[in-house]
Parts: structure tokens; C-alpha cells; sequence
């Protein structure tokens, strides 16, 4: 598929050889209603937080959308013992995406991206823009963005 100049995500895919969807929705008001508007499960719906490591450092973190974050288990992966989300003007800052629409995908800074075990199969995840999704293999996806997968969820 080639770029959509109103998918920012879309070149990035393109880039990295990745089969893609384009899902487009208006306005949603639950993680459910997007999940709905995409045609996935929320499961598969895969929420991606920026995650401040250090004053120069945050890392994507990939999360099924009816999952949570498991701070041990993600701290002890990253050998910190603090980390924090990311506020909304840093994570755009680091990654030129408003939250809601965050995605690893063509973000402006390369960041290292950790993604839960359970994220697996047919996925949609933000594509940089309100109301667009991307829906891609997940194993292709984190092949691709070489990220290291590992149980981070309770």
C-alpha cells in the first residue's frame, strides 16, 4: 500500500515493508467504541505509551487496550527503578503525535519499544492522526521495529 499523506504512519509502514489497513472513525468516546470502529477486539487494539525513563530517555510501550501497564515487572525490565508516563507536551515533543493518536511508527525521535507478550495476530494501533488506525500483523510489526517483547501487564 503507498502513503496517505493524512496517515503520518502510513510512510513509516511503507518504509519498513509492513502490510497495512487504513481504518478511519470519527470521534469515539471508549477504548470499546474504537476497538468497535476498527473491527478488532479490544484486546487488539494496542494502546502505545511513552514512557520516561530518565531525564534523555523514554521508550514506546505497547499495551493490549484492555490491559494496564505492570510498573515492576516494566521497571525491572529496563533495570530503573522509577519510570513515569510521559506528559502529554513531552511525548509530543519526543514523538510529534498528540496523545490519542501515538504510534511508533514515523514518530520524530527513534525510541526503543517494549511490547507486552500478549499482543499477537491482527492488531490496530494509532496512525498519527485523530480518528485513523492502522491495522497490522502484530509479529510483523514487532519484527520490524526490533522490540523486545516481555510480559509488562497485569
Amino acid at each position: 500500500m503507498s502513503a496517505d499523506p493524512d496517515v503520518p504512519a502510513a510512510a513509516a509502514a511503507d518504509a519498513l515493508g509492513l502490510a497495512y489497513e487504513v481504518a478511519r472513525h470519527g470521534p469515539v468516546g471508549s477504548l470499546a467504541e474504537a476497538a468497535a470502529a476498527r473491527g478488532v477486539s479490544p484486546h487488539q487494539l494496542v494502546k502505545t505509551m511513552v514512557v520516561r525513563v530518565s531525564a534523555d530517555e523514554h521508550v514506546f510501550v505497547l499495551v493490549p487496550g484492555d490491559r494496564e501497564i505492570a510498573w515492576p515487572q516494566l521497571r525491572a525490565l529496563l533495570g530503573v527503578n522509577r519510570l513515569t508516563m510521559a506528559s502529554a507536551d513531552a511525548a509530543y515533543d519526543v514523538t510529534g503525535y498528540r496523545r490519542g493518536t501515538i504510534t511508533p511508527l514515523g514518530s520524530r525521535t527513534a525510541l526503543r519499544v517494549v511490547a507486552d507478550a500478549s499482543i499477537s495476530g491482527r492488531i490496530s494501533l494509532g496512525a498519527g492522526a485523530p480518528g485513523v488506525g492502522l491495522t497490522v500483523d502484530a509479529g510483523a510489526l514487532l519484527v520490524a521495529l526490533d522490540a523486545t517483547v516481555a510480559d509488562v501487564t497485569g
